[in-house]
């Protein structure tokens, strides 16, 4: 994790830079700035643009009942993509625009998919998922709900493969 954190803070700036002073040398400074102006309102574009697919996919997704574990992926993608994008320098915008565009994005979804399976493990509440989790009050009362403490039910869902999950009928108990 440290590594990653280096690699982000430190030698992705270096990079930027150095990119962005080559590229001035070669150009010039102010086509390198309209260029980085010009990638950034393209980015905003795009972002806008598939975010509202996006958005349409994952409400369209709920109202035929299916799980919108694919929307909610592309939308995550979208929102880093965009950002990128709107992030001075070059390439940063090499893997905005990748995440930005329908096809590639696609692929990173399925690399993502390929990598998170069997990484997570499901871990159930003390309890029998009542109640808050932690060891109870030391003076033996209730514990005081928290603002994020909440009732639920979960259903599991099976993959048949052949087809998306669906969620479960809301008339069934």
């Amino acid at each position: 994790m440290p590594l990653l954190l280096i690699l982000l803070f430190i030698v992705v700036p270096v990079a930027e830079l150095y990119v962005i002073i080559k590229v001035g040398e070669l150009i010039g400074v102010w086509p390198t700035l309209a260029l980085l102006l010009a990638d950034a309102l393209l980015g905003s574009w795009l972002l806008k643009h598939e975010g509202r697919g996006a958005w349409r996919r994952f409400n369209q997704a709920l109202a035929e009942r299916r799980f919108p574990g694919r929307e909610v992926i592309d939308g995550a993608l979208i929102i880093v993509g965009g950002t990128l994008l709107l992030t001075p320098g070059f390439l940063t915008d090499i893997v905005g625009v990748f995440l930005l565009l329908p096809p590639t994005r696609a692929i990173t979804r399925r690399l993502l998919k390929r990598f998170t399976i069997g990484r997570f493990m499901v871990v159930a509440m003390p309890g029998g998922g009542r109640g808050p989790v932690g060891p109870p009050p030391r003076d033996g009362g209730r514990r005081q709900p928290r603002d994020y403490d909440f009732d639920a039910t979960a259903e599991e869902v099976h993959d048949d493969g052949d087809s998306e999950p669906r969620l479960p009928r809301p008339d069934r108990p």
